[in-house]
């Protein structure tokens, strides 16, 4: 709504400039910008005036004081006090005529509100999570997590038709070191017999491979430590070289159909994917399809030697299947090692192709941690190479890394943030809190409210940050009950319905009162009338930029104007009739448009807590 209010002044202004243009006999371009001045008070739109001085041979002021002169003489003009500010013309909405017609709007499209049809008809795939099957899901996935969840939901409003998959990470030499491992020092352990979640169990198997490589390199440095470091740095290559033979022949006897092998991989995949499936449950993650790396190897492979009989892939002297691409600024990559097992881009590009002829995408976002962009820039040319034109259309929505305070994660040590222990401590958090408060005749089921808090604190903390940015995460900050948090917002949602509730006891008294727009007149009403009717326009911008951080800026923006608004004025107990349902008209579309956008960005609602 906003956008179209946009949208109309500025043609009205380009048009002008135009007309005055010919007038002075001056040939130029018109596509005037439309920004936002740095205070209220200079307006709500501005339309820069300084690209035409040179043209026009007039101080951009001048122009700008013109152009208004010609705009006021106009009959067609929409709702709006036009202003100049130097060498802007600024724009002052109607916020009574605007507030109207968006009382009516929210209204009548309820949960639709926000949503538009940018992207009707089409065809949107969205990979995230893609876990291995060696570990649990840590803090680094729950990022990867609450982004495609909230992209995907961000997508859908904007009239795409979204799917979301999950490829499984479920083969590699990775997966084979905690095979080894567990086959060397587990015994007869089961995740059953140790009441471990089957995740954790493997990946416990996964770490103790890493304690073992590294007692290899030690024992290989004994009688060493005066050499100089190079040659520490070959015995250790040596010794970490000889620790990953077992392993990695495990990796070739499973990809030639080893029965012991592929027994022992089944039974240790199942024990993950039980686990996972878990975890997913418990933080709101969905799929509407897997992949798994076990079953696209084979096409990557045959992809990538059907690239060699094209002559777009070449075979090194070693016999490993690379390609060359020296000449668009990239390196040279191994698609399929010497002995004829494939890596990671084998497998992604048996899985592109895979997916492509299961859902005919119009686009597909890899949504993957920058550390892997050089990855993703190879595939996409590998992809291109062998004749795909989709491969166009794909996109790796790069994040940053997640760190702790006190440093980075490390799964081979161990020093990771699980995500099941992350959401439980959150939880526990969060019920200490209604407690300490007195508040649990209010929740309901307490264990299900304080998970529904939790839910909100982690997807809010690891979304309000620009995708591409690192970020540390603070548990104790992502919980808090105030400030720039999930909880904060839910509480304001909470207390928002609570009001609104003691307004349906007395609703009748109001049922004549008719509805004044006119009545808005202090800056804070003013301030939340232009947010909500920026949220249509903010849905759209963050779907073309895979950016949920601008929904939860406007959700922050929204809340804290709001809260200070309900400090400072009466709703319920307004001097009048007619501002007592002014201000609840106000308040029903606050209430709307944080559900709506509470559902972009994995906040559950509450309507107690």
């Amino acid at each position: 709504m906003l956008q179209k209010i946009k949208d109309q002044w500025k043609a009205l202004v380009e048009s002008e400039v135009k007309e005055l243009a010919l007038e002075k006999g001056a040939d130029i371009s018109v596509d005037i910008q439309v920004l936002t001045p740095p205070k209220p008070e200079m307006g709500d739109v501005a339309f820069p005036m300084f690209s035409f001085a040179k043209a026009f041979k007039s101080a951009p002021p001048v122009i700008a004081n013109e152009i208004k002169a010609r705009l006021e003489k106009r009959e067609d003009l929409p709702q709006g006090e036009l202003l100049v500010a130097g060498p802007y013309l600024n724009l002052k909405l109607n916020t009574s005529s605007l507030a109207k017609e968006l009382y009516e709007k929210v209204l009548s499209e309820g949960e639709s509100f926000g949503k538009n049809s940018s992207l009707s008809g089409k065809k949107v795939m969205i990979e995230f999570s893609c876990p291995n099957t060696n570990k649990p899901l840590h803090l680094g996935h729950m990022r990867n997590d609450s982004l495609g969840m909230s992209v995907s939901e961000i997508l859908k409003a904007n009239g795409a038709e979204v799917m979301k998959v999950n490829l499984i990470n479920n083969r590699g030499v990775h997966i084979c070191k905690s095979m080894w491992a567990y086959k060397t020092f587990g015994g007869d352990e089961t995740p059953e017999s140790t009441g471990e979640k089957g995740d954790h169990f493997v990946g416990r198997y996964y770490v103790r491979y890493a304690q073992y490589e590294k007692e290899c390199v030690e024992k290989a440095l004994l009688g060493h430590e005066n050499d100089d470091e190079k040659v520490k740095e070959e015995i250790k290559a040596e010794a970490v070289s000889k620790a990953n033979a077992e392993p990695q022949s495990m990796l070739k006897k499973w990809e030639d159909g080893d029965k012991e092998v592929i027994s022992l991989w089944e039974k240790m995949n199942g024990w993950t994917l039980d686990g996972l499936a878990e975890s997913y449950k418990n933080m709101g993650i969905s799929f509407d399809k897997y992949y798994y790396e076990s079953n696209t190897y084979k096409l990557g492979k045959s992809e990538v030697m059907k690239g060699l009989d094209m002559g777009v892939f070449y075979r090194e002297t070693d016999g490993s299947v690379q390609v060359d691409l020296t000449n668009i600024g990239l390196d040279k990559k191994v698609l399929l090692r010497k002995d004829g097992t494939s890596i990671y881009i084998t497998q992604d590009l048996g899985t592109a192709v895979s997916r492509h002829e299961d859902y005919p995408f119009d686009s597909l976002i890899y949504v993957v941690a920058s550390e892997q962009q050089y990855h993703f820039k190879v595939l996409f040319q590998c992809l291109k190479l062998l004749g795909y034109t989709w491969a166009d259309e794909l996109h790796h929505l790069s994040y940053g890394m997640v760190n702790l305070p006190n440093g980075r994660m490390k799964s081979r040590e161990g020093t990771v943030v699980d995500a099941d222990d992350l959401l439980a401590n959150l939880s526990e958090l969060a019920k200490a809190e209604i407690i300490e408060k007195e508040r649990e005749d209010m929740v309901g089921d307490i264990d299900e409210t304080a998970r529904k808090i939790a839910l909100s604190a982690l997807n809010y903390y690891l979304l309000q940050v620009t995708p591409q940015k690192d970020m540390i995460f603070n548990p104790a900050e992502s919980i808090a009950f105030s400030g720039n948090t999930g909880p904060y917002l839910q509480y304001m949602g909470a207390r928002i319905s609570s009001m609104l509730s003691k307004f349906d006891e007395v609703k009748d008294e109001y049922k004549d009162t008719p509805f004044d727009p006119s009545l808005y007149t202090c800056d804070d009403e003013k301030a939340l009338i232009k947010l909500i009717a920026s949220f249509p326009e903010v849905v759209k911008k963050a779907g073309e930029g895979y950016d949920p951080s601008i929904i939860c800026t406007l959700l922050y923006d929204i809340s804290k104007t709001f809260s200070h608004y309900y400090h400072d004025n009466q709703i319920l107990k307004a001097d009048s009739k007619e501002l007592v349902v002014a201000r609840i008209n106000l308040v029903k579309m606050v209430l709307q448009v944080l559900k709506n956008a509470f559902s972009l960005v994995g906040i559950p609602f509450l309507e107690s807590m």
